[in-house]
């Protein structure tokens, strides 16, 4: 598989309604592939080098994605409940130069994309037609999301990131 490293492009209507389930598959199936690379990363002891000069190591892109999947599900849950809700952004860099970061072990966010994505993958595969049109507006980016392409966002960004952990193992 080609890891999507690189910005995200936003797909067409079309494309996202056709994509669902890929989606949610992806979603559904991060954590295993993200247990998997840790796994190596920390057996070859890895976790703290960076995919690039300047860029995260990889205990922080681990340590990122359960932040940032953790935002994406409210996000998905205030998308289904609410009337075209405003998610906000925040500060991804600031986050990840936190404490927490180099205190706590990779393992205690591998557990959160576990139970998280299980109960996200969950949800996402039980909308309807009508649910996975509904809308929201992202602040930062200006965009207006359906909860599909929503999704695509996220299974697009897991999987960046997993490729930026796979860039550490392939050296």
């Amino acid at each position: 598989m080609r890891y999507p490293i690189g910005p995200f492009s936003l797909p067409n209507h079309e494309t996202a309604t056709a994509n669902r389930l890929d989606y949610v598959k992806s979603i559904g199936g991060l954590p295993e592939e993200f247990a998997a690379a840790a796994k190596e990363l920390k057996e070859r002891g890895l976790l703290d080098e960076s995919y690039r000069e300047d860029g995260w190591t990889a205990r922080q892109v681990i340590h990122h994605v359960a932040d940032s999947h953790t935002n994406a599900y409210v996000r998905h849950k205030r998308t289904l409940t609410e009337d075209h809700p405003t998610i906000t952004p925040y500060d991804e860099t600031r986050w990840a130069e936190l404490p927490d970061v180099t205190a706590v072990p990779v393992e205690v966010s591998l557990d959160i994309l576990r139970g998280l994505h299980l109960r996200w993958a969950t949800m996402l595969a039980t909308c309807s037609d009508k649910q996975w049109e509904r809308t929201a507006f992202h602040a930062g980016s200006g965009w207006t999301y359906r909860l599909d392409t929503l999704a695509a966002h996220y299974s697009w960004h897991g999987q960046h990131h997993l490729g930026h952990l796979k860039v550490i193992l392939s050296r």
